[in-house]
Formats: C-alpha cells, sequence, structure tokens
C-alpha cells in the first residue's frame, strides 16, 4: 500500500529528534539537538515557532502539571513555551561531562524513561546507559555499557518496553517485560535483529500495538507486528529519519523528524532536516506526560 509523503515543516534542522503531538495545544512539537532548540508547529494556524535551548537537548515530554521536561546534557529540566525557555533543574544527570541525554519518554504511568551516550557516535564509546526518573529520583539504570540508545517505546497496555542500541556495531531492538506497577523491565530479548535497511532510531507504537522505528540511512519508516514481523514500509525523500510520532485531532497523521549530514551529503538532499507527514491508515496513541 503506497502512502504519500509530505513536507509538513519546512526547516532544516541538523538534528530532528523527539517529534511529541501535545493534545493539550493541538500542536505539533520537537528538538534540535545539535541546534539547542525546542520547536513547535501549530498546523491550524500554520505557524511555527522556535526556542533556543542552553544545552543540547536530546528530547522532551509532557509534564502532567503543566509545561514539559526536556533532556539536556547536565540534567532533566522543566520548562513553558513562553516568550523565552527558562529551564528548571528536576534531577542532575548522572553521567559526567561531555556525555548527553538521547532518546527519551514516559511509560503510562508517568515514569520517565531516558537513555544518555558521548556526542560523536563515531568513536562508539560504551557508557551510554537507560535508566528512568522517577518523581524526581533515578533508579539504577536498566542497561549499561550502550553507544547510542534509542528506540524507546511501550505497548499499549504498558507491558513491554521496547529500546534499543541504533550504533552500527548494534543496531539491535530490544523487548522487555515490563511491570507498570513497578517500573521493572525484565526478560530481554531481540525484537529487531537488523533492520531490511539502515539501522535503528526513534520509534512509536500504534493503536493496533505495532511498532513503527525509523530506519536511519535507509530512508524509510518500517513497521513491525507486536510478533516481531515487518508489514509495512513508507520510504522518505531523505536518508537520515531519526523519529516518528502520531498526531493530529485524531491521532492519524504519522510525523517524522530527519537529521541534515554535513558538507556534500545535505546539497544531494536538499529536504534533509525537515519534518514530513503522511496518513499510514492507522491511529497512535496519546502520549504520557511525566508525573514528578
Amino acid at each position: 500500500m503506497s502512502v504519500a509523503v509530505e513536507v509538513a515543516v519546512d526547516v532544516r534542522c541538523r538534528v530532528g529528534e523527539s517529534p511529541l503531538w501535545d493534545v493539550r495545544d493541538a500542536c505539533l512539537h520537537w528538538v534540535d539537538i545539535s541546534g539547542q532548540a525546542v520547536w513547535r508547529h501549530d498546523p491550524s494556524a500554520g505557524r511555527t515557532t522556535r526556542w533556543s535551548t542552553p544545552e543540547p537537548v536530546g528530547c522532551i515530554a509532557p509534564r502532567a502539571s503543566g509545561g514539559f521536561i526536556a533532556a539536556m546534557q547536565t540534567g532533566v529540566y522543566a520548562f513553558e513555551l513562553g516568550e523565552t525557555l527558562a529551564p528548571r533543574l528536576l534531577a542532575a544527570a548522572q553521567h559526567p561531562a561531555p556525555q548527553r541525554f538521547n532518546d527519551g519518554r514516559c511509560d503510562r504511568q508517568g515514569r520517565f524513561w531516558v537513555g544518555s551516550m558521548f556526542p560523536d557516535p563515531a568513536q562508539a564509546r560504551r557508557n551510554g546507559r537507560l535508566a528512568r526518573l522517577d518523581a524526581g529520583t533515578w533508579a539504577p539504570p536498566l542497561l549499561e555499557d550502550m553507544i547510542v540508545p534509542n528506540g524507546l517505546a511501550f505497548s499499549p497496555d504498558g507491558r513491554t518496553l521496547y529500546a534499543s542500541d541504533s550504533h552500527a556495531t548494534v543496531a539491535t531492538v530490544w523487548a522487555f517485560d515490563y511491570d507498570p506497577d513497578t517500573g521493572r523491565a525484565s526478560r530481554q530479548r531481540a525484537f529487531i535483529d537488523k533492520l531490511p535497511a539502515g539501522r535503528p532510531d526513534g520509534a512509536a507504537v500504534d493503536a493496533d500495538g505495532c511498532y513503527w522505528i525509523c530506519a536511519n540511512d535507509g530512508a524509510a519508516v518500517l513497521r513491525y507486528t507486536p510478533g516481531g514481523r515487518l508489514d509495512r514500509r513508507i520510504d522518505l525523500p531523505v536518508a537520515k529519519p531519526s523519529m516518528c510520532a502520531f498526531g493530529g485531532a485524531q491521532l492519524d497523521t504519522l510525523y517524522v523528524t530527519s537529521i541534515r549530514p554535513d558538507g556534500d551529503g545535505a546539497l544531494a538532499q536538499p529536504l534533509a532536516g525537515a519534518v514530513f507527514a503522511c496518513r499510514p491508515g492507522v491511529r497512535g496513541l496519546v502520549e504520557p506526560a511525566y508525573a514528578g
């Protein structure tokens, strides 16, 4: 089944990531990690706004008490989108400089899961980890010795946690049994050994429980059934899609952020760094908010 893909927001982010549809304002939000920015796009008004951040920002999530949280380099911060962005520290990072946070999202109970990594993945340093922040307190990490933690998502019933290491030397997505009452994950197993093209990046889960994963360097978004079978592919006009999220009034639009490569790579991909959208014929889920 062919799906038409269009440019939803005509920007050129260096490392576009963490798309988030916020049902509170019916707007799409995302970040530019290297560009140190948070973006918002209001599709009803056709208006796009950018806020600068004081540090690289890996991901954002809504906050139940209002506003958002952002995993930056030195910690997890709370912020509101006003005239300026004035982040307030909620929890200091446990990783040493120059590491930074990368992919993250909340479980259905409002615990924030986030991975950390060395800023230059080409060095393949195995000092990243995946941990959860619960009401301002860090739990012991679930995974350590990671290079690029990524692909976080939860099944609709909240009982399966998905996570990956997207570095080319690993490129594996795992599934875990997840206890919603305690926030503990167990029984790690391979969910996707290798993608048919590229490597796994950011992900989303639809209302049917299928796992949508961006194939970075594979120019596509792929959907896997809960049993781990590839059943859909949506091709994109850029090599490096980075993360996807469902949005729109019916949560039936799939938004995809992307990365703009340096040098000649950018010249060959004039749309790289934009946000794309398509209607894949399924709906997503409301993104949970951080409870702390």
